[in-house]
């Protein structure tokens, strides 16, 4: 609280930063081949900010091309893991110089609140990056048990060129959680941001040039995803690919992957998180919170959103009522406000999407909200709904809007919470140990919090079950291994007649 600046200083900050509008490639920024250009417009206001590269398969096979090279000569893939983990952290301590400008450019960009910019993203990014710079020269290779004529080493190596393709909901944050492995590993990545959100990747790289890191190692490639996610999906000479947005995109690259070089491919995809409480809940007020945190932080535009809200019949009318007194601490407002809690939908399309629910919500009933303001904003908006095949319980809104769901006990709570496609997050409310210990384990999702939301840390695995996704895990030690193949080295010792060498 104490780092965040006035309105009038973000605004200031917003007038004189420098926009990046080129693709960054090679070490140096640079337009689109074709010299096409797209509109980058800052949400909350419709204005248009600038406008950025527009690049298509050549830019992708001129950056591939750029980062096999930088790959096959060992630049990074081959420095030593302690210069790596050196150059790393120079980046993170220029991001940390420049996190209010950082902050500022995430938030024009993508409506988010300067608020969540300066609290959440932009440090949780930069301590992302210095976790896993650190963790560079401290992951250990194995020796294999083996006869006493053998030794069996496994050894991690880099994956190669890795293809990065970000979402526009925590643009910054979604890079950091990727670029802080693979670089770590030794990889060469290409990153394609999202359309809507692409200025806080173009100035990392700017950073992370400057901070040392070699030409060809780093790439950030703008446009569409049909000119340039696909044609990195599918490009023969890409290794592997991290993904993370919706299931509908997710699956493309599963086709690109099997119709060009069997390319590995992460994927971590959408949610409808399940959000339980038990009658035997503990401070009901401490429970509407977590509540009204994990649906409405980010606008709901988060995939591990607590946006079902799965409650014991006899605690729901309170539990209702304490989470509207801290809903309407949630205000919709100017971004660049750090007072605002509800910032902008990230661009005039997906306004759209959201409020069309709200249409939907019209057949339920609407406990609180369920209007929208300026042709930007949806109010924070609970709605309960008769059972959990309605639309609203299954579709992923991304929005501000949250699900309530009666049940009549534990049991009953645990099978509407599992009866949906998804499974990346879900919550369990309770004072009963056990009974919260065999939710958590009967709950099919990939990450499980007890009396509390949240998606755990940067040392814990974050990933999904079902159609949330699959492949490997973004954060912890995990994460490295989607970056590194496994190789056994098989040492004989023996002689030629088969005998130990004296």
């Amino acid at each position: 609280m104490s780092d965040l600046l006035t309105q009038g200083e973000y605004e200031a900050l917003a007038k004189s930063v420098a926009l990046p509008s080129n693709a960054f490639i090679d070490g140096a920024f640079r337009p689109a081949q074709s010299g096409r250009t797209f509109a980058t417009t800052n949400p909350a206001t419709g204005a248009e900010l600038t406008r950025i590269a527009a690049c298509g398969p050549e830019d992708v096979d001129f950056a591939v091309g750029k980062a096999r090279d930088a790959f096959e000569d060992g630049r990074w893939s081959r420095l030593h893991p302690g210069e790596r983990k050196a150059t790393l952290l120079r980046l993170v301590r220029l991001l940390r110089r420049n996190r209010h400008e950082l902050a500022v450019l995430e938030s024009i960009d993508s409506g988010k609140p300067i608020f969540d910019c300066e609290t959440v993203d932009i440090p949780e990014a930069i301590h992302c990056l210095e976790w896993h710079a650190e963790l560079a020269d401290k992951i250990y290779d194995q020796v294999a048990p083996a006869s006493d004529n053998h030794i069996a080493m496994i050894v991690r190596e880099p994956v190669g060129v890795v293809g990065l393709v970000l979402p526009w909901n925590f643009p910054l944050l979604m890079l950091a959680w990727k670029i802080g492995p693979a670089l770590a590993a030794g990889c060469s990545v290409v990153v394609k941001p999202a359309a809507e959100t692409t200025l806080s990747s173009l100035r990392l790289a700017e950073l992370a040039s400057e901070a040392g890191l070699p030409d060809g190692v780093l790439n950030i490639v703008t446009g569409s995803g049909a000119e340039v996610g696909e044609p990195l999906g599918c490009h023969p000479d890409v290794d592997m690919v991290s993904f993370t947005g919706s299931t509908v995109t997710g699956r493309r690259f599963l086709h690109y992957s099997a119709d060009s070089n069997l390319k590995e491919v992460v994927l971590e995809l959408g949610g409808k998180n399940p959000c339980i409480v038990l009658d035997d809940a503990e401070n009901l007020d401490v429970v509407a919170a977590h509540v009204v945190q994990g649906a409405f932080w980010n606008m709901g535009e988060n995939c591990s959103a607590a946006s079902r809200l799965i409650v014991q019949a006899g605690i729901k009318e309170q539990l209702l009522e304490r989470v509207q007194a801290h809903a309407r601490e949630w205000n919709p407002g100017d971004p660049l406000d750090p007072s605002t809690r509800i910032g902008a939908l990230v661009s005039k399309a997906h306004f759209d999407k959201v409020a069309s629910y709200l249409e939907v919500a019209q057949s339920a009933r609407i406990v609180m909200g369920g209007q929208t303001e300026n042709g930007t904003h949806v109010q924070p908006t609970i709605v309960e709904v008769p059972g959990n095949d309605h639309k609203l319980a299954q579709e992923e809104i991304f929005g501000p809007v949250l699900t309530v769901i009666e049940v009549n006990g534990f049991d009953e709570a645990i099978r509407v919470a599992n009866a949906t496609e998804y499974g990346l997050a879900a919550s369990i409310f309770t004072a009963n140990g056990k009974r919260a210990l065999r939710g958590a384990r009967m709950l099919r999702a990939g990450t499980v919090t007890v009396n509390s939301f949240g998606e755990g840390d940067i040392a814990t695995p974050f990933g999904g079950y079902k159609q949330s996704g699959f492949g490997g895990r973004d954060n912890g030690i995990h994460a490295h291994d989607q970056y590194t193949q496994l190789k056994t080295i098989w040492l004989d010792l023996a002689d030629d007649a088969g005998d130990s060498i004296d």
